[in-house]
């Protein structure tokens, strides 16, 4: 019976730390000087790796309406249609934006989200009242200029309402 409950707790969602000497890309530090790290994680569903997180802050700590860069380190294939796609899920499933602004924000994340492989990050980039950027590979993926869609984005991992708290907890220094 312990067996059966250790098998079927690997099966369930598991978090853990994620890696320990996480560094934001020259291309982020250079554009956004004093970010400093505040939290990691790492995600996995059903005992499947999908990807670590890391959380830069500009000031004390995670404030919404601040400076602050999420990066992203893929562990499976994904396609980035399927990575805007899912973005727009977790909205409907938190009660954030309309259908409405999921049809305008959609074929933006759409040109800006590049197909990933294991080992591949994206750093999302929150700038307060102007949007998000995305870096990958040393390089600006592209800006999607609406501070609205900025703060409903990072929300999918940083507001209370995300679909994994722990992972929230973590990125927040939390636990």
């Amino acid at each position: 019976m312990r067996l059966l409950i250790q098998s079927l707790f690997l099966l369930v969602l598991s978090i853990s730390a994620a890696w320990a000497d996480v560094i934001l890309p020259e291309v982020v530090t250079a554009a956004y000087s004093g970010l400093k790290p505040q939290g990691e994680a790492r995600l996995r569903v059903f005992g499947f790796h999908i990807y670590d997180s890391a959380l830069w802050v500009s000031g004390d700590g995670y404030h919404p309406d601040e400076l602050f860069a999420l990066d992203i380190c893929y562990a499976r294939n994904f396609k980035g249609m399927a990575l805007a796609e899912q973005s727009v899920e977790e909205w409907r499933r938190m009660g954030i934006g309309n259908e409405e602004k999921y049809q305008r924000w959609l074929p933006e994340m759409a040109r800006v989200f590049p197909d990933v492989k294991p080992g591949d990050h994206i750093v999302g980039v929150s700038v307060p009242v102007k949007g998000a950027r995305f870096y990958s590979a040393g390089k600006l993926l592209g800006t999607i200029d609406d501070w609205e869609f900025a703060q409903a984005f990072f929300a999918i991992w940083l507001d209370s309402r995300t679909r994994e708290p722990t992972v929230r907890d973590r990125l927040l220094g939390k636990k």
